[in-house]
């Protein structure tokens, strides 16, 4: 996460690694002090001369005069117009050059474009081809650092923009959405790994100050992910579809036979856009297979043979694919596709692999959300009255709300979903007239358990 979090511990008046010349200025220290009680207060109009001075002629003194300049010069820059705007851009812009120059240890490559690029783009002076062609450049040469979700976004968007207008072809389109969302995911898995961990502690009211100022943190960072992921599928749009994926991979079959990575996502996607009875995606598949035997590999041979009707000869590939993987996300990952191949075959065995991905992750809220849905569409076939067949909403508004719990990413779909069952089950009035309130019904459909009615 940018520096820019971590700005009160920098700046507490610990001017460590001054250089000695600039320490001895004592007019510079004098500025310093000054300048940064000011910005304290957000008072960057009169933090701006005294920073100024020590910015000017004292440029290495402390990390705070490229963290508050940035503050000071971004609070003149929305306030003027005309020439003054004009160079209020510049001089930010030459402050992120700068940062780079003064400070080299604090600051990275993909930092430095990803700021420039976002304060072009904001300020309507950057076109789609210098956006995707900076940003390709920090991703490329950085991409440990590309965290910044608006990049992220701004990265394919620009490139889709440029496929819409000609110049860049589907084939980069697709590479590039793939290397984005896979970045999404790392970045996203980091923060959910630490949710995880915290979620205990926050049910039992023992979280300390620093725990929950950091969940809130992480929840945050990972909503956002969540909403740039959806913004990234949606640009992405019918491009993908088995209309433009299929001919495209015939064209390239036989240059990127030999090319692993080109299989596997050329598989991935195919599958996850539900092309498997198309010829193309056994093809590809069998060459995947031959390269690596791989637990993914297995997998795409159950949908194969669930395609054709063979139920058990695609539950041994699929229970193959989960022995093989070792990796808890991974195997999770495969259980929970293995789940949604289910969903309109057999709800018991979707909500078993469902299980089984949470059981590998427990910060896989798709799984969550999946459960939900099949105990949603099971309200008919679970209860004798309508009353308990309704009361099912309750158990599947309780599963959306997990996921969103478990992976804040999902948290806008999730709250939707929870507030669409919840609005379908038993209203008060419904439970008064019952009799129920504080009861339990149970179910004896396949979903089984029970639940609690609320009390008035």
């Amino acid at each position: 996460m940018k520096k820019k979090l971590y700005i009160t511990a920098i700046v507490a008046m610990g001017f460590v690694g001054l250089g000695h010349s600039q320490a001895q200025n004592p007019e510079c220290m004098t500025n310093l002090s000054i300048y940064t009680e000011h910005v304290k207060v957000k008072n960057y109009e009169a933090a701006y001369t005294p920073w100024k001075m020590v910015y000017d002629n004292c440029p290495t003194l402390n990390w705070a005069n490229i963290l508050y300049g940035e503050r000071i010069l971004k609070d003149r820059l929305e306030k003027s117009t005309g020439a003054d705007k004009t160079a209020n851009i510049n001089a930010l812009m030459e402050l992120y050059d700068n940062r780079a120059k003064y400070f080299p240890a604090k600051t990275d490559v993909a930092e430095t474009i990803i700021d420039k690029v976002l304060l072009k783009y904001d300020e309507k002076m950057i076109t789609d081809e210098e956006i995707y062609s900076q940003l390709d450049k920090a991703f490329t040469e950085d991409k440990a650092n590309f965290k910044n979700p608006k990049a992220l976004y701004l990265y394919f968007s620009s490139l889709v923009d440029l496929n819409s207008a000609g110049k860049k072809d589907l084939e980069e389109v697709f590479e590039k959405y793939d290397n984005i969302t896979e970045k999404i995911d790392e970045e996203n898995d980091k923060l959910t790994e630490v949710i995880t961990k915290l979620l205990p502690k926050e049910d039992a009211g023992t979280l300390t100050s620093k725990e929950k100022k950091q969940l809130s943190s992480y929840n945050s960072y990972s909503e956002n992910y969540g909403k740039i992921a959806e913004s990234i599928d949606s640009k992405l749009g019918a491009l993908a579809n088995c209309e433009n994926l299929i001919p495209l991979y015939q064209k390239n079959f036989e240059s990127k036979k030999s090319d692993l990575t080109w299989i596997k996502r050329a598989v991935g996607r195919m599958y996850s856009k539900e092309c498997t009875e198309d010829p193309m995606f056994k093809k590809l598949f069998e060459v995947q297979l031959a390269m690596e035997p791989s637990a993914s590999a297995y997998m795409y041979a159950g949908a194969l043979k669930n395609n054709a009707g063979d139920t058990n000869g695609a539950l041994a590939d699929f229970n193959k694919a989960l022995d093989l993987e070792t990796d808890s996300r991974k195997k999770s990952n495969i259980a929970y596709k293995i789940a949604h191949s289910y969903v309109k075959k057999s709800k018991s065995t979707a909500r078993s692999y469902a299980q089984k991905a949470i059981d590998a992750n427990s910060s896989n809220g798709k799984a969550y959300l999946l459960i939900a849905s099949l105990y949603a569409s099971s309200a008919n076939e679970c209860g004798s009255t309508p009353f308990e067949k309704r009361a099912i909403y309750w158990k599947a508004a309780e599963m959306a709300r997990q996921a969103g719990r478990v992976d804040p990413a999902l948290s806008g779909r999730a709250g939707q979903a929870a507030a669409s069952y919840s609005a379908k089950a038993p209203s008060k009035t419904d439970i008064f007239n019952s009799g129920m309130a504080g009861k339990t019904v149970s179910f004896s459909c396949w979903v089984g358990g029970s639940v609690k009615v609320p009390s008035l």
